[in-house]
């Protein structure tokens, strides 16, 4: 079956209150759609990084009280999990789907990325699009323009990479939730795959 995109139901699930209930409308409602596009994209993003990418879907399993304010499908080169190594994410808050390359605390290759960020810093305002964001916790809905990012914040970000233990970094688009292209499935995996193929220098350069 073709992927059919996200309709606005699937984001109101995160105006569902108490953790089952909301976890109920998400296992039914949109774990199917992360899981199918975890399937769909996976080879695209194998033959763009030249090696097996692995989708896992979020489960939140670790929750016991507070209801999750996204969930997403990841991507990367380890089978049993993602969050030691960069990776992609499809994911969504109540607000809005975000499609990024993402470097989260876990992983020692921030270290990596910090330090390329800093010597490559005049290619990466040049090879990625205004529209973008940048932001340094992802589990914060917000962020930064790329078209908004001064010297000093790209030397800030680098340096929370080095130096704090919760140092992370995500970098990609932002779809608003009424955002037609959403609903259209074969024009979102489009934008998808676009999008994957503008962030691969990121990915290639944190290693």
């Amino acid at each position: 079956m073709a992927f059919t995109g996200f309709t606005a139901e699937d984001f109101e699930v995160f105006d569902i209150p108490g953790l089952e209930p909301r976890m109920d409308a998400l296992i039914s409602r949109v774990r199917p759609k992360l899981t199918e596009l975890g399937s769909e994209l996976a080879p695209l993003l194998s033959a763009l990084c030249g090696e097996e990418m692995f989708p896992h879907v979020a489960k939140h399993a670790r929750r016991t009280v507070h209801a999750p304010q996204d969930t997403w499908v990841a991507w990367g080169p380890n089978k049993r999990g993602y969050k030691a190594l960069p990776h992609f994410q499809v994911g969504m808050f109540n607000s809005h789907l975000f499609i990024v390359f993402a470097i989260i605390y876990e992983s020692e290759n921030k270290l990596v990325f910090a330090n390329a960020l800093t010597n490559h810093i005049s290619d990466i305002r040049k090879k990625l699009p205004g529209k973008f964001f940048w932001s340094t916790d992802h589990l914060d809905p917000r962020g930064t323009p790329h078209s908004d990012m001064s010297n000093e914040q790209f030397a800030e970000l680098s340096r929370k990479l080095t130096q704090v233990k919760k140092g992370e970094v995500t970098c990609g688009l932002r779809l608003d939730k009424d955002d037609l292209i959403l609903k259209d499935g074969e024009g979102l995996l489009n934008v998808i795959q676009e999008t994957f193929e503008t962030l691969l220098p990121l990915y290639r350069m944190s290693f």
